[in-house]
């Protein structure tokens, strides 16, 4: 393995994820004290980042999955989330324990399609480097990019469970969760000018 090209996908993976960390450090507080939350966590990053991945990988050797005009749509997938979210934040918001407990691990699906929808500009940016890096040098960006979801799963519960963090999560999780999820959304269809919004 070329160290130069393991260093550039080590990069590129930090500089296009980076937002990453916060939202999964948000879903490791919305299931603090369950027992699924770590493994549903990290099953749903991998499945939405292999989902980023294949569509990208596809593209860069000429099959379109997801064409390139639907990707800002990808915004309304974070954005009904997050309004999913805000009614059951507003519902049980006299009853926080009654919430916790209601609410469990954060589910594997929506994990994934958080990530998958937050990730779709980085399709854009992975096509021309797969294209260019061929199927070994792709072969080497995929396999940086999987082992380094792991660290930012880790990374995400991490700054989760430190205790003033942990603390601020726990006392407005439930609202930042919802504002964050809702503002992707919106970020994602105004900068792809979804329904000639821009």
């Amino acid at each position: 393995m070329n160290p130069g090209v393991i260093g550039q996908a080590a990069g590129l993976f930090a500089v296009t994820n980076i937002d990453d960390i916060l939202i999964l450090a948000l879903f490791f507080a919305q299931g603090a004290g369950h027992r699924r939350t770590t493994r549903n966590i990290t099953l749903g990053q991998y499945l939405g980042f292999t989902g980023i991945v294949a569509v990208a990988g596809a593209a860069a050797f000429g099959a379109t999955l997801l064409p390139e005009r639907f990707i800002p749509y990808l915004g309304l997938l974070p954005l009904i989330l997050g309004i999913k979210a805000a009614v059951q934040a507003w519902r049980h918001r006299d009853d926080h324990e009654e919430e916790e407990s209601r609410n469990g691990a954060p589910r594997i699906l929506e994990v994934a399609t958080v990530t998958f929808a937050n990730g779709g500009d980085n399709i854009g940016v992975y096509v021309p480097v797969f294209a260019t890096a061929g199927a070994g040098g792709m072969t080497v960006y995929v396999a940086v990019f999987l082992v380094l979801v792991a660290l930012w799963v880790a990374a995400g519960r991490y700054f989760a469970t430190r205790p003033l963090i942990a603390r601020a999560l726990g006392r407005w999780g439930h609202v930042l969760l919802p504002v964050v999820l809702i503002g992707i959304g919106l970020l994602i269809l105004i900068e792809g000018g979804a329904f000639g919004v821009s």
